[in-house]
């Protein structure tokens, strides 16, 4: 896992530890044939689950202050003596640099400092599109084959429940009603409960239906009301529906949901140049949650060369605790750790898991940012099997105990040879600026990152780190921050990596491309060129956390490498000249900075 400690600058690895495939991709044939096939696995028939079966290690885990420590035999743990050398960044250090970190952001003399060298980066970049811009589309026209509909695209921040639009949603819904009206979806009071059967308590039926009435599309009464926002997951307001199609854990095992994912992913490989990483939910109420997920996914086989998964945690301790389903922290983080560990200490342990694991990228962090909350990270010091409060931790707490667990999971599925994740929190959506200072410290990528708009210094942080900023402009004019004032291009034009992601296209789109929504209404509102879709499209495959050898064909063989060596505008179709521009600039800013310290 990626640490900035004492902001010493780093280069953010584009991506997780490559991972095995069974085909070498050749670069032989013409542009033209290679993207009439099926990108990279085409007419190969592989069975979609398999996966290294690395021996049973026998390490003994236990948990010590909210981090998972690993000894290699029973005896070792109970002495707690001679653990194995998986280390991760201690609490004590994440609170001292996080304290630097927020007097650092502070500094009037740093913030002005920060705000010109911003404003020169706007205006360095505006000075290369007057001067290059004729220039880089001649570049792009001389390539054949190649235009931005053709160039990889991924969404990097999508929720797999609201991952379809509204139409599709309705559509299924219709088809599902009049096809399996008789089939039992609940028991409720002891008694079986049909499909026709929850919509006739609803009064409504198949004809009934339509987009109004199913009411997911978020509106203006849904600006700074998260509230009203998350109520557009139930069609019709009715939680029922939402537990009935939408959900893996049910009465039917997520059959429902795992057709119409399966639904999105077809019309993926019809557009073919659009790959996703849906978001699915991990609530840590107990540790059966994995298991059910594993074999929800594996059972209804649902995988595809176009998709990868990441894990969303709720912030929700403090409901499951007035509820009584945890005792305390700790058990929120048991119940998310110990089955990952288990599996990667013994993959026979659990099959379906270890088989899912493998198209897992990362985790994230999810809930309403702005929620009011103690800011002094101090005062909550204690260990996670102390806080048995009914109060929230603060957000720097979740995360950086997600943090520090992942770093040592890292390291024991390292040596077992088996694929790595990354940590990809929200944010910066809405909440105070130290929630961005942990996102700086621990995080591969953050997604939205609005709030850097306000505080230079740590903008000028994350650019100069280049941590990828998967931005939602729509989402965000729904629930923060109108449109025109969305920050994303200026974070563009200063050289930020950002991308477009889609959030909820069940919310916000109404096409079966709401990725080629996003980039459309980007365009108009923001005068883009080609050049700079193409390379948000690049950034997005950058920050995506797809196969080694997949990106090695999307962006070039040397995509690795930094600055133009590592382009290939046959594959990217950004010319040489806007890369070297970006990297120089960043070469120089970095110079600046340590030419003043000598001085």
């Amino acid at each position: 896992m990626l640490y900035r400690p004492h902001i010493k600058w780093h280069k953010v690895p584009v991506s997780g530890r490559p991972r095995t495939l069974t085909r070498e991709i050749t670069t032989t044939q013409s542009l033209e044939s290679e993207d009439l096939r099926e990108p990279f696995l085409a007419g190969v028939h592989l069975d979609p689950w398999a996966c290294p079966q690395p021996p049973d290690r026998k390490y003994v885990s236990c948990w010590k202050n909210g981090v998972v420590h690993l000894f290699r035999c029973q005896e070792d743990a109970d002495k707690d003596e001679r653990a194995l050398p998986f280390d991760y960044v201690p609490f004590k250090q994440y609170v001292e640099d996080m304290d630097r970190l927020g007097d650092m952001i502070a500094d009037g003399p740093l913030k002005s400092f920060c705000f010109r060298r911003l404003s020169y980066l706007s205006s360095k970049f505006k000075m290369h599109v007057l001067l290059n811009e004729i220039h880089e589309q001649a570049l792009q026209k001389a390539v054949p084959h190649r235009d931005f509909y053709n160039v990889r695209k991924v969404d990097t921040h999508i929720h797999a429940a609201s991952c379809m639009n509204q139409k599709h949603l309705l559509r299924f819904i219709k088809r599902t009603l009049r096809q399996n009206a008789n089939e039992i979806v609940a028991i409720q009071n002891g008694a079986p409960v049909t499909l026709k059967t929850v919509f006739e308590n609803m009064k409504l039926d198949a004809y009934d239906l339509n987009v109004d009435i199913l009411d997911v599309h978020a509106d203006r009464n849904t600006f700074h009301r998260f509230d009203r926002f998350n109520a557009k997951y139930n069609p019709v307001g009715e939680s029922s529906l939402r537990e009935v199609f939408l959900k893996t854990d049910n009465y039917m095992n997520g059959t429902y949901f795992a057709n119409i994912i399966k639904e999105v992913i077809a019309d993926l490989a019809d557009n073919k140049y659009t790959y996703v990483e849906p978001r699915i939910s991990i609530y840590c109420k107990n540790k059966n949650e994995w298991t059910k997920l594993a074999t929800w996914a594996v059972h209804n086989n649902v995988h595809s060369p176009h998709l990868r998964w990441l894990v969303q945690v709720p912030r929700l301790y403090d409901i499951y605790r007035i509820k009584k389903l945890l005792k305390n922290f700790q058990e929120f983080l048991s119940n998310l750790f110990d089955p990952l560990f288990e599996v990667s200490i013994n993959p026979t342990s659990n099959p379906d898991l270890h088989k899912f694991l493998t198209q897992l990228i990362g985790f994230d962090s999810v809930d309403d940012e702005s929620k009011p909350e103690n800011p002094n990270l101090m005062e909550h010091t204690k260990p996670p099997e102390e806080w048995d409060d009914e109060e929230n931790p603060p957000y720097n707490y979740y995360v950086y105990y997600m943090y520090a667990n992942m770093s040592v999971l890292n390291k024991l599925r390292t040596e077992q040879g088996l694929n790595t994740f990354v940590f990809r929190p929200h944010c910066g959506e809405a909440g105070p600026a130290n929630h961005l200072n942990a996102g700086f410290l621990l995080a591969q990528n953050i997604s939205h990152g609005l709030m850097l708009r306000k505080t230079p210094a740590q903008q000028y942080l994350y650019y100069l780190s280049q941590i990828f900023i998967a931005m939602s402009p729509l989402s965000n004019n729904s629930l923060f921050l109108r449109y025109h004032r969305n920050p994303m291009p200026d974070y563009f034009a200063r050289g930020l990596p950002v991308t477009l992601s889609t959030d909820d296209p069940l919310q916000f789109h109404f096409t079966k491309e709401p990725l080629m929504e996003e980039y459309s209404i980007a365009a108009q509102a923001w005068k883009l060129s080609q050049c700079d879709m193409c390379e948000l499209a690049r950034n997005s495959v950058l920050q995506s956390g797809f196969p080694h050898e997949m990106k090695q064909y999307w962006l070039g063989e040397e995509y690795m490498h930094e600055g133009p060596a590592g382009n290939d505008i046959t594959r990217t179709n950004v010319p040489n000249v806007r890369i070297a521009f970006r990297y120089d600039t960043l070469i120089d800013e970095l110079d600046t900075l340590f030419q003043a310290r000598e001085e």
